[in-house]
C-alpha cells in the first residue's frame, strides 16, 4: 500500500490545496511568462504560495509544474530546462510540506493533439518521462496526472510516471455535463471509459478536477462510485461555475459556500478534497476545519 492510500485508510478524508495560477499572476507573473520558469527565477514567491496552503491545513499540496512538459515549455524557449524546472518545482513544495504534508507532482496536458497527428504517442510519453524524472528527483510523494481529456495522452503520462519510480499515480479528468445529462470530456470521453482506461494501467487514485463547482463534482463522484466502490477518489472543484463580470472571469463560490458542501462530497465517496480555479487558502482553511470538526461523524 502506497503512502497516500495508506493515509486515506488511516486518517479518513484528506484535504488538498487550491489554485496556483491566480496567485502567480497576482505575484507579478507576466502573461508571456511560463509559470514554471518562476521555480528558478522567483522560487521565494512560489514557496510563499505552497506555504500558504500548508498553513491553511492542507494534507497534500501540488507542485508548480502543471505546464512542465517539454511541449508546453517549448513555447517559452524552455524545453531544454524541463528536468531542471520540474525538479525545482518539487523541491519548493517539498520544502513547504516538511514532514507532515504530502506532495503531488502535477503533470498537465501538453496542448498537442495526438489524434490530429501533431505529435506521436511515443514522443508525448518521452516528454512526460523527463518531467516525471525531474519531479521524482525533487522529492514528490506521488504523481498527479490532471485536467486530462484525451485518454491516449493521459495513458502516456501515467505510463511515464510509472516508468521512472514506484510512487503512486493519481489521474483526474475534466468532465462537463452534456445536454443529454452525461458527464464527458471535451474529447467525448465518458466516466466509464475513463475508469476502464486508468484502472487498466494501474493508477492508484482516480477523480475529477476543474470544469465544475462542488455540486457538479458530487454528481461525478456518485457516477464513479456506481462503477467502483473502493478505489480512492480525488476531487479538485472550482469555486463555483465561472461568471464573466467587468471584463474578468469570476468564480463566485465563497469559502463558506464551498466548505458547506464538503460533507455531501465526502458522503458521495470522495477521499481527497481540494480546489481548482478560484479557490484560495481561505477556502482550504475552512474545508480543513470542517472535515476535522466532523471527521468522527463523517467516518461513522
Amino acid at each position: 500500500m502506497g503512502k497516500i492510500v495508506e493515509a486515506i485508510k488511516n486518517r479518513g478524508p484528506l484535504v488538498s490545496d487550491g489554485a496556483w495560477g491566480t496567485f502567480l499572476y497576482e505575484q507579478g507573473l507576466g502573461v508571456n511568462e511560463s509559470p514554471e520558469s518562476w521555480n528558478i527565477s522567483h522560487p521565494d514567491r512560489v514557496l510563499e504560495i505552497a506555504q500558504s496552503y500548508v498553513d491553511a491545513g492542507a494534507d497534500i499540496i501540488l507542485t508548480n509544474s502543471f505546464g512542465g512538459s517539454p511541449y508546453k515549455l517549448e513555447g517559452y524557449g524552455l524545453k531544454e530546462k524541463t528536468f531542471e524546472l520540474n525538479r525545482a518545482a518539487a523541491e519548493i513544495s517539498r520544502e513547504a510540506a516538511g514532514e507532515r504534508v504530502m506532495v503531488f507532482g502535477s503533470m498537465g496536458p501538453t496542448g498537442k493533439m495526438i489524434m490530429m497527428g501533431e505529435v506521436s504517442p511515443g514522443e508525448i510519453r518521452e516528454g512526460f518521462v523527463i518531467q516525471a524524472e525531474g519531479l521524482a528527483a525533487g522529492g514528490v510523494d506521488a504523481f498527479l496526472v490532471e485536467t486530462m481529456s484525451d485518454p491516449q495522452e493521459a495513458e502516456m503520462a501515467i505510463q511515464a510516471a510509472k516508468s521512472v519510480s514506484d510512487l503512486e499515480v493519481a489521474c483526474t479528468f475534466t468532465f462537463s455535463r452534456t445536454q443529454a445529462g452525461e458527464y464527458r470530456t471535451m474529447m467525448g470521453t465518458g466516466i466509464e471509459e475513463y475508469l476502464s482506461m486508468v484502472k487498466g494501467i494501474g493508477v492508484d487514485i482516480v477523480g475529477a478536477n476543474c470544469g465544475n463547482g462542488t455540486a457538479g463534482m458530487v454528481e461525478i463522484v456518485k457516477e464513479i462510485r456506481k462503477l467502483d466502490g473502493g478505489i480512492p477518489v480525488l476531487v479538485h472543484a472550482n469555486a463555483g461555475l465561472p461568471v464573466y463580470r467587468d471584463g474578468k472571469t469570476i468564480f463566485p463560490e465563497s469559502p463558506e459556500e464551498m466548505a458547506g458542501q464538503i460533507r455531501e462530497l465526502v458522503d458521495a465517496g470522495a477521499n481527497i478534497v481540494g480546489g481548482c480555479c478560484g479557490t484560495t487558502p481561505d477556502h482550504i482553511r475552512l474545508i480543513f476545519r470542517y472535515l476535522n470538526r466532523n471527521k468522527d461523524e463523517i467516518n461513522g
